[in-house]
C-alpha cells in the first residue's frame, strides 16, 4: 500500500454519520430543481435490480430523497435526451453520461479478458452491430431471442453477443423497457464529446475514487474501492492524488479519507424519514453500515424462506439520521402490507408509521395492513399511529 500523510482531522461517530448522509442525499433539503437526475449526478451510480415489490430499487432511490416524485419522472428522467447509460459499476448500475470517458478502464478490461462464460457463435457479433446500426434501438428479443430456454443464463447468439458489445462500449443500453434493455450503438447514444477512450486507466481511477469519496463524504479504501467496484490496489495506486484527503475516524482503527468539501462545512438540516432500498448506495457495504449505524443489513430475497430473519426484501427505515427497524413490504390491490415489521425500540413507532404511510402514498395505496410486529407489545402502538395518519 501507498504511504499515506497522517491525518490531520479527526473526526468522531456522529459527525462521520452525519457527513455521510449529506453525502448521500439524506440529510439537508432536498434539490427538488436538480430533480431525479440531480439525484444522479449526487450519487454517481443507481443501482438496478430485477425485484419490484414496493417499486424497482433504480425509483426508490430517488424517493428516499426527493418523496413522492412519480415514478414515469422518474424514468423519464434517467432515459431522455442522453442523459444518462448503463453499465457496470457498483453492479449494473445508471450512470451519469458524463462519466462514460472514465470507465474506458472497464471497457478496456473487457476488451482484454480471455475466458467468458458463454461462447460468442461466429458473425453474431458482427450481425448484431449491422441490426443496430440499420434498425436501433432494440431489445435482445427485437435482435432474434434473448434466451436459447427458459433457464436464467442460458443465453442466446444474439444476447451473447449484445451483452459483449456492450461490455467493450460499441453498444449501450440506453433505456430500460418492460425491464428489458434496449440497446442502441454508442456512436448514436453518446454525445461525440464524450464517446472516447482517452483517458488512461490512472486517471479513470483517479477520478472514480474521487467520485465515490464525495458521495460517501468519509469511508477506508474499502468502501471507497466498493463503490464502483474496484480493486483495493487500483485505490491505493491514485488516492493520493484524488484529492481527498486522509482523516482518523474514532473507533474504525483503519485509515480513511473524507471530500474536503464535506469537512469545510458541517452537516446541518433535516433528517428524511423514509423506506430505503436494500440496494440504495447509502447501506451498499455491509460492513461499512455497521460501522457508521450499528445495523446489520443483509438481502434475505435470496435465502431460503425458512432461514429468514427479516423478510424477503426487508427495506431499512431510516429515521433521525439513524437506522431504526425493518418493514418487509407487499402490496394487495391498494393496500400496502407490512408483512414484517422490526422496530429497534418503541420510540421508534411514530417514524416507522410515517414511512410506511408515506410509501403507500407514493405507490397510490390508500391503506395498509401490519401482518407481523417482531415485538408484538408494539403492535397496537403501530396500529394507532397509522390509523391516526390514515384518517
Amino acid at each position: 500500500m501507498t504511504t499515506q500523510p497522517r491525518p490531520t482531522t479527526t473526526l468522531t461517530a456522529d459527525e462521520t454519520r452525519r457527513i455521510a448522509l449529506r453525502a448521500q442525499g439524506l440529510l439537508g433539503a432536498p434539490d427538488r430543481r436538480a430533480g431525479v437526475r440531480g439525484v444522479l449526478r449526487h450519487l454517481g451510480a443507481v443501482q438496478l435490480d430485477t425485484i419490484s415489490v414496493l417499486a424497482r430499487s433504480h425509483e426508490l432511490v430517488p424517493y428516499a430523497r426527493l418523496g413522492a416524485v412519480g415514478r414515469q419522472t422518474v424514468e423519464a428522467a434517467y432515459w431522455t435526451d442522453a442523459h444518462a447509460f448503463e453499465y457496470w459499476s457498483h453492479a449494473a448500475c445508471i450512470l451519469p453520461i458524463e462519466e462514460w470517458p472514465h470507465f474506458a478502464f472497464r471497457r478496456r478490461a473487457y476488451r482484454d479478458r480471455p475466458h467468458w462464460h458463454h461462447e460468442l457463435p461466429d458473425g453474431a457479433y458482427d450481425q448484431v452491430i449491422k441490426q443496430l446500426r440499420t434498425e436501433g434501438p432494440l431489445t435482445a428479443t427485437e435482435l432474434g431471442g434473448a434466451k436459447k430456454t427458459n433457464d436464467w443464463w442460458d443465453w442466446s447468439g444474439t444476447k451473447v453477443a449484445v451483452e459483449r458489445a456492450l461490455m467493450y462500449g460499441e453498444v449501450v443500453c440506453v433505456e430500460r423497457r418492460g425491464w428489458k434493455r434496449v440497446y442502441d450503438l454508442a456512436e448514436r447514444a453518446v454525445p461525440a464529446a464524450l464517446l472516447h477512450d482517452e483517458l488512461d486507466d490512472t486517471e479513470c481511477l483517479r477520478r472514480l475514487v474521487r467520485l465515490a469519496g464525495e458521495s460517501l463524504g468519509v469511508g477506508t479504501r474499502a468502501d471507497i474501492a466498493d463503490y464502483h467496484r474496484l480493486k483495493a490496489e487500483q485505490v491505493d495506486v491514485v488516492i493520493a492524488d484524488s484529492g481527498l484527503v486522509p482523516v482518523e475516524v474514532e473507533g474504525w482503527g483503519r485509515p480513511a479519507w473524507a471530500d474536503p468539501a464535506a469537512l469545510a462545512t458541517p452537516p446541518r438540516g433535516r433528517h428524511r424519514t423514509t423506506l430505503l432500498s436494500p440496494f440504495d448506495s447509502l447501506i451498499w457495504e455491509r460492513a461499512r453500515t455497521e460501522r457508521i449505524f450499528g445495523f446489520t443489513h443483509r438481502l434475505e430475497a435470496y435465502v431460503p424462506k425458512p432461514k429468514r430473519v427479516h423478510g424477503y426484501f426487508a427495506m431499512p427505515v431510516l429515521a433521525g439520521g439513524r437506522l431504526v427497524g425493518r418493514v418487509d413490504p407487499a402490496r394487495e390491490g391498494r393496500t400496502l402490507v407490512a408483512r414484517q415489521v422490526t422496530l429497534d425500540s418503541p420510540k421508534v413507532v411514530p417514524a416507522v408509521a410515517q414511512a410506511l404511510v408515506e410509501a403507500a402514498t407514493w405507490v397510490n395505496c390508500t391503506n395498509v395492513r401490519v401482518e407481523r410486529v417482531d415485538a408484538p407489545e408494539l403492535r397496537e402502538p403501530l396500529g394507532r399511529e397509522l390509523a391516526g395518519l390514515l384518517g
